[in-house]
């Protein structure tokens, strides 16, 4: 993902400075794209009206795309790469929407986007009007490979806890036989929860890969500075290894499987989140 960032700059040949025109543009446009999805999205399930998914498509298409400008504009430099939380945040977002989106599993696909899209333009609208709160760096191949690991990682879990919540609201209207108008949004359960599972291992392949290439590009991987990240991020392994080996093992769904999904994305939440808040706005600030 860094490579490929720094290689569409080139080709573009867009500037580098670490606040522009372009980024307030580009950021806002995407911000309003994804708020007229969201209504668009939402409208159309509360009134019964015919649902036009490849409009609500073509809307998200557009705004990944201004979005794909934005995260270009904000993370590069001329001295290197701005990695501040915030911009990590659109970065994230970023790959989150698009792996949504190219995932094809249209009903899932769309529900996600009730939480995406506000999350997004969130995101945007912050990284777009906050200064940035770290200076810029410049990575080696090994750097960027590991960063790109821990992105994709972080996505793919991030969707699993979507997934996991809808699994579990689908659940509990089904056991009270209310029918709130999201149900309808929704494939049957025994089709989520195989998604569920699928995205979590491609997830737990990606963080092994992220937790690897971690011991291998830090000298000291466990120093004071990341020893907190390595626990948080190694728990959040164990709990989708316990997951996995249930589920394929034990036959492990429902309830327990939400519980261990969600431990293992907060772990994962805290190491990054919480260790690069902490350094970057209280140690530093």
């Amino acid at each position: 993902m860094i490579t490929v960032i720094i290689t569409v700059r080139k080709v573009c040949g867009l500037s580098a400075p670490r606040f522009n025109m372009t980024n307030l543009i580009a950021g806002l446009t995407a911000v309003a794209l994804y708020l007229g999805g969201l209504v668009y999205y939402i409208f159309k399930l509360r009134s019964n009206i015919e649902f036009n998914s490849s409009r609500l498509q073509m809307i998200t298409a557009l705004a990944l795309l201004a979005h794909l400008i934005a995260t270009l504009n904000f993370l590069m430099a001329p001295e290197g790469l701005d990695l501040s939380l915030l911009k990590i945040f659109v970065l994230i977002s970023l790959a989150i929407n698009l792996i949504v989106f190219a995932s094809g599993l249209t009903k899932i696909q769309h529900t996600l986007y009730l939480i995406l899209f506000p999350i997004s333009s969130a995101t945007l609208l912050m990284a777009t009007i906050i200064p940035s709160s770290s200076s810029v760096l410049t990575l080696s191949a090994s750097m960027e490979a590991h960063i790109l690991f821990s992105i994709l990682a972080y996505s793919l879990l991030a969707i699993a806890a979507l997934q996991a919540l809808f699994i579990g609201m689908l659940d509990w209207q089904l056991k009270r036989k209310r029918r709130i108008f999201l149900i309808k949004t929704l494939p049957p359960l025994e089709t989520m929860e195989l998604v569920l599972f699928n995205v979590i291992l491609v997830g737990q392949f990606f963080l092994t890969l992220s937790l690897l290439s971690g011991l291998a590009v830090y000298e000291n991987f466990f120093t004071a500075t990341l020893l907190p990240k390595a626990i948080l991020s190694y728990l959040a392994w164990i709990f989708n290894a316990i997951l996995l080996y249930g589920r394929y093992y034990r036959g492990w769904r429902g309830l327990i499987a939400i519980r261990l999904t969600w431990a293992g994305f907060f772990s994962l939440l805290v190491a990054y989140v919480g260790t690069k808040f902490v350094f970057e706005y209280i140690i530093t600030g």
